[in-house]
């Protein structure tokens, strides 16, 4: 998963521990911004609002999506975590959060103005 890209940022680079590593860190859960990486603490899927994933939402210029990781399969999020985030003109898209973080170096590297929700791996 390593890149080689203009794009600054926080890079996933693999999994490592049941983690993603990210620089010189790894971290069991994930937001991830263009300017930085940081553990998270995610409720269950089902009780996620947008205010869990808040801090990675005020950015300049807005996001365009919330690449939204749901664990080792793909689960889908509440409506209502769906609608709150669209009505903010964000969308969100969800995939396993292996094929996240993935995305993540793509799209980056493609220059996507994007944040990121990964929950853990297992």
């Amino acid at each position: 998963m390593d890149r080689n890209s203009a794009v600054p940022g926080p890079v996933i680079s693999g999994f490592s521990g049941g983690g993603f590593r990210v620089d010189d860190n790894v971290y069991r859960a994930l937001l991830i911004t263009p300017q930085r990486a940081d553990g998270w603490k995610p409720p269950t899927l089902n009780a996620l609002t947008d205010a869990d994933v808040a801090p990675v939402l005020p950015l300049e210029p807005a996001p365009e999506f919330l690449l939204l990781g749901t664990g080792a399969t793909l689960q889908h999020p509440p409506r209502a975590f769906v609608d709150a985030l669209e009505a903010r003109g964000i969308g969100v898209e969800v995939m396993d959060s292996r094929a996240a973080a993935r995305a993540w170096g793509v799209l980056r590297g493609e220059g996507r103005q994007i944040v990121g929700a990964l929950f853990p791996l297992d």
